[in-house]
């Protein structure tokens, strides 16, 4: 029987992927900050007195390895890790008050990612040529490319891709498997408000199933949807010159002081 600890668990795509795990038989391991959502959530899924739940900031890396360690503790081998927690909020490089910004959205997207796999690696590595460890980074199409005015959220979200395929490098005599998957636009609290269109919005219920599936596979790298990876290998082989023109006058993303 699978076990699996997911961070920022209790809405969009940790929220969905917990449903799906759960009726599938795993026994879960749920990271937020929000004590009252997340206990709504594991009333919410099937057989709830076997899932646990973690309320904290996984910038309290402190706390977050507190939380590993209990996990650990009482389901023994954990299979799956998903580094899902994470922020997204317009910056502009101009505005000294964004500075701050850009640390939390780094902190958040990217520092935790390590914070979270940190913990379970040791542990993984004596039982990952037996059993099927998977260490789930969740990246973003915006990490492909550098998005005007949201440069904090795709510089943390190349980051963690790039952070991943290191760390899949590394960890490849030991059998644990680095999944990375950049998710395009699926409908979550965190877009929804996005001022512009969104191509390929993707639900996300089908995103979890797609993810799911990845992970299983125990991919190195995939975009979801699959119309959104065309478009990132567009993108990844676009002179600057052309990528320049194209999207210097995009609509952006509203910074934190802005409606």
């Amino acid at each position: 029987m699978k076990t699996v600890f997911i961070t920022g668990a209790s809405s969009g795509i940790g929220a969905a992927l917990a449903q799906l795990y759960a009726e599938q038989g795993a026994t879960l391991g749920l990271v937020a900050r929000r004590p009252d959502v997340l206990a709504q959530l594991r009333q919410s899924l099937p057989y709830p007195d076997k899932h646990h739940i973690y309320a904290l900031d996984v910038t309290d890396h402190l706390a977050l390895t507190n939380a590993a360690h209990d996990f650990i503790s009482k389901v023994g081998k954990v299979n799956v890790v998903i580094a899902n927690a994470g922020v997204s909020v317009g910056t502009l490089t101009e505005h000294a008050e964004d500075i701050p910004v850009f640390a939390r959205v780094i902190e958040t997207n990217l520092i935790a990612t390590v914070a979270t796999f940190s913990p379970f690696i040791q542990s993984m590595q004596g039982y990952a040529k037996q059993h099927d460890c998977r260490l789930v980074g969740i990246g973003s199409v915006a990490g492909i490319r550098g998005l005007p005015g949201a440069g904090a959220y795709s510089a943390s979200k190349a980051a963690v891709i790039s952070y991943c395929e290191s760390l899949r490098v590394e960890l490849r005599a030991s059998g644990i498997q680095v999944v990375t998957i950049a998710p395009g636009y699926i409908d979550t609290p965190m877009t929804r408000h996005n001022p512009y269109p969104m191509p390929f919005l993707m639900p996300v219920k089908a995103f979890s199933v797609a993810a799911l599936a990845t992970i299983e596979r125990g991919d190195s790298y995939c975009v979801i949807p699959w119309q959104m990876g065309i478009v990132a290998k567009i993108l990844r082989v676009l002179p600057n010159w052309l990528y320049d023109a194209l999207f210097a006058k995009a609509r952006r993303k509203p910074r934190a002081n802005e409606t």
